[in-house]
């Protein structure tokens, strides 16, 4: 065999060496990925359990026990110093009543203390001027005993306060009257799936899940007008209804 010949051969061969070697590569990719793939899932899914779906909604009526209102002075002068030493004065005087109608210093906190100036409204062609000093010193008042409410305004008032309203009723036990809404929503959410199975001709299993609507409302005012207290400010507390819903979810029993 002479030296091109030879040459020629070893080519040959070494060309077949990588062929095999890429085609061996091939194999193995190839198979690593149609390993790699995920099973085919089945068509047939199975179909979703069956449920009985409701609403049920609880209330529960209660009157408050205790309120918080409101109450302060503003005054104004020509400078702060003024406003500021009328305003003391007339906060002490509104402290000394509230004292007197039996509300206990814990009871009382200061929700805002403000000092602004004041301008005359601006006119055609002309600046706004300084004239004085507004001083506010609000209070918020808490009552226990509900059924003074309107005699602390009347002592408020008579005292020199130029603010008072805002009257808000509490519940102080709202957690537990919440509580007694919710067993009463599951009992409508139970009235409902039953009688929807019973329509359905099917039987009621258990509860599969429950939840609460947030966005529902906790409290609606129930009007329930009361006598205006004597020598004192006719103030109605009524009631609250305190309200639930909740959706329920029923198995069906086979």
């Amino acid at each position: 065999m002479n030296e091109s010949h030879f040459t020629n051969a070893v080519a040959v061969h070494t060309g077949r060496r990588v062929l095999l070697r890429a085609a061996a590569l091939f194999t193995v990719i190839f198979t690593v990925m149609f390993a790699a793939l995920p099973a085919r899932a089945d068509d047939t899914k199975p179909a979703p359990e069956a449920r009985i779906i409701v609403i049920g909604e609880g209330s529960i009526s209660a009157a408050p026990d205790h309120a918080r209102i409101t109450s302060g002075v503003t005054t104004r002068a020509k400078t702060a110093k003024e406003a500021s030493d009328a305003n003391a004065k007339a906060m002490a005087a509104i402290l000394a009543a509230l004292q007197s109608a039996g509300i206990e210093q814990k009871d009382v906190q200061t929700s805002r203390f403000s000092v602004q100036p004041v301008y005359t409204s601006p006119g055609p062609n002309m600046e706004q001027r300084l004239t004085g000093f507004s001083v506010s010193n609000q209070v918020s008042v808490t009552i226990r005993q509900i059924d003074k409410v309107g005699d602390v305004l009347d002592r408020l008032v008579t005292a020199g306060a130029t603010d008072a309203g805002n009257v808000e009723f509490l519940h102080t036990e709202q957690s537990k009257t919440l509580d007694r809404a919710r067993e009463a929503a599951m009992v409508d959410a139970r009235r409902k799936a039953e009688l929807y199975a019973h329509a359905a001709g099917l039987t009621l299993g258990g509860v599969a899940w429950v939840t609460e609507d947030s966005s529902a409302p906790l409290f609606a005012p129930k009007v329930a007008m009361r006598a205006a207290m004597p020598g004192g400010a006719p103030i109605a507390t009524g009631e609250d209804t305190l309200q639930v819903r909740i959706t329920v979810g029923y198995e069906i029993a086979h």
